[in-house]
């Protein structure tokens, strides 16, 4: 296992971590607490813990090389990760708002619901410094590792940060303001749950293009073919084909050359060229180059 892989797993446990001890934390609280906007977000701290676990798998199977059966290696392993990381969201975001639509819908059919207890909202203020603490630091490791996967998993912890502020906000209402508002708990877990489902399209969105084939930004396309044509001797770079292969990108061009230069040259060209956009793009970076006389 190389050293990107080692960091990946380092981030990955410690949000690990945090997250079990928060999503018993969480589940203790909403119980005794009587708090569906509790319940709720500790479901979301157990999805967390969850997709944590499916990194840690994902990301050692996407560091094998290449082998026979896989000429480009196994990086798309780690988009799968963040696939699924997306899947698990949703589907704790569709659970939470099914839930918390029907204690509304009981409660506009004349049920009365019981005030969350201050347990909860504790809970929920812990919460959110914990988990904007986790978001901060995997965040940093996942764009400095350049893991699709990490980032992902960093945005989860994010989003349990900004659920349990909507939690928070729920409960307190739910206490502070009298029987007439203990319907603020259920209306904030359906909102914990539509927090969710936006950051689970984003991530969903963002895998499906990787795993088709999606090419890498315009801005990202135009810097590869100024590095192209940065190096003497070198002109016209043309069908330009990108992609991005979990932790690293894939680049494929045409360029043009003196048609009169030895076999030698042209490949010192070529190699001048792969060195320059490793450098910018990371040593993993896969370029393949094919030239054609001008």
């Amino acid at each position: 296992m190389g050293n990107r892989e080692k960091e990946i797993y380092k981030v990955t446990l410690v949000g690990g971590v945090g997250n079990v001890a928060l999503l018993a934390f969480k589940f203790v609280a909403g119980i005794l607490g009587h708090s569906s906007a509790m319940i709720a977000d500790a479901v979301h701290s157990l999805s967390d813990f969850i997709t944590d676990i499916v990194v840690l798998v994902f990301v050692n199977i996407s560091a094998k090389p290449q082998d026979e059966t896989h000429d480009y290696g196994h990086g798309k392993y780690e988009t799968v990760a963040s696939f699924l990381i997306g899947l698990a969201l949703a589907g704790a975001a569709a659970g939470i708002i099914i839930s918390g639509g029907g204690k509304l819908y009981g409660w506009m059919k004349g049920q009365s619901l019981k005030a969350p207890g201050m347990l909860a909202l504790w809970a929920a203020l812990v919460s959110i410094v914990v988990k904007e603490a986790l978001y901060r630091y995997t965040a940093y490791k996942g764009r400095k590792l350049e893991s699709q996967a990490v980032v992902a998993n960093a945005w989860h912890h994010r989003s349990d940060a900004f659920s349990s502020i909507a939690a928070a906000a729920g409960i307190a209402g739910a206490i502070f303001l009298g029987s007439n508002w203990t319907i603020m708990d259920p209306i904030a877990s359906i909102i914990v749950g539509i927090m969710l489902v936006v950051v689970a399209v984003k991530i969903l969105r963002k895998s499906i293009g990787e795993l088709t084939d999606e090419s890498l930004q315009e801005n990202t396309e135009k810097e590869i073919l100024d590095i192209i044509q940065s190096v003497h001797g070198v002109c016209q770079p043309h069908n330009l084909r990108t992609r991005r292969m979990g932790g690293r990108i894939s680049i494929e061009a045409h360029i043009r050359m003196d048609g009169g230069i030895s076999l030698a040259e042209a490949h010192d060209l070529t190699s001048e060229i792969e060195i320059k956009l490793k450098e910018k793009f990371g040593a993993d970076t896969h370029v393949t180059l094919h030239m054609e006389p001008k």
